[in-house]
């Protein structure tokens, strides 16, 4: 098991309830999905189903796959919530690199920072392939992530805990505070994350919770070469979600490819 799904299968509802209002990379696949038509699209790393269901709201077919169960099962509960769009959602339980996956997608996401969970090379070079292959002829795919420069010039703020935010989880009302602890490795460009979630319940007790998670920053000159390896081809590399072009200084490195005229070697 990658350690990561530890992280997921144990902070579902918390990522669930922290998530929920967050839709600033929504208008980016609408406008996308304005250019190159809504017929069909796959969600690589759904969680508990931010994305995937704005896209299934646009009309989108939306297929969903994530390695986490529970993640999935908050999935269920929207759809249970929204009874509507359930028939325009297919979800899997799987990994992206080797789960087979039936058709071909006119938009592949990876949204929010969900490529730096593959940690190797070679796993994210399995999942770009996988992508190859599902993708249409005249396909789009997303991947969104940090601008991993920006990043690695900041100040290190090793072992420093840092409120993140605080929020009420929904199903038990309580208030959480959200708290994280960080380092570096910029040699093997490793980001360590634990997260920490302290619950306070009606009675004034404290439940924490502690999730370690391991994220792999991707710099533009390394993400160009991983997907031309893949047989993919970079269109373009926006800052943001407004589409402002990629440069120093902007939060995001959102890169957008298509097939490359000729399969891999």
């Amino acid at each position: 098991m990658n350690p990561n799904d530890r992280f997921y299968d144990t902070i579902a509802r918390f990522y669930d309830a922290e998530n929920a209002t967050y839709d600033d990379d929504i208008a980016l696949y609408e406008a996308l999905l304005d250019d190159i038509g809504c017929e069909s699209a796959l969600v690589i790393g759904c969680g508990t189903g931010r994305v995937l269901l704005a896209l299934a709201r646009l009309g989108c077919r939306v297929t969903g796959i994530d390695r986490s169960q529970p993640m999935l099962a908050r999935v269920e509960r929207h759809l249970d919530e929204q009874p509507s769009l359930r028939g325009h959602v297919t979800l899997i339980h799987g990994d992206a690199r080797d789960t087979p996956i039936d058709g071909r997608f006119r938009l592949i996401a990876v949204p929010f920072n969900t490529f730096m969970h593959f940690l190797e090379q070679a796993d994210q070079l399995a999942v770009l392939r996988a992508c190859r292959r599902l993708l249409a002829d005249d396909g789009l795919l997303v991947i969104d992530l940090p601008n991993a420069t920006d990043a690695y010039g900041a100040q290190d703020e090793d072992g420093l805990i840092v409120l993140e935010r605080t929020f009420t989880e929904p199903e038990s009302g309580h208030l959480v505070m959200q708290q994280s602890v960080s380092a570096i490795d910029r040699a093997a460009q490793r980001l360590h994350v634990t997260w920490i979630y302290d619950e306070l319940a009606e009675d004034g007790t404290v439940r924490r919770t502690i999730a370690p998670l391991e994220l792999r920053y991707v710099f533009p000159a390394e993400a160009e070469l991983l997907l031309q390896a893949a047989g993919l081809t970079v269109l373009e590399i926006f800052g943001d979600y407004d589409q402002r072009p990629f440069e120093s200084g902007t939060p995001r490195m959102i890169v957008l490819a298509e097939k490359s005229s000729e399969d891999p070697a």
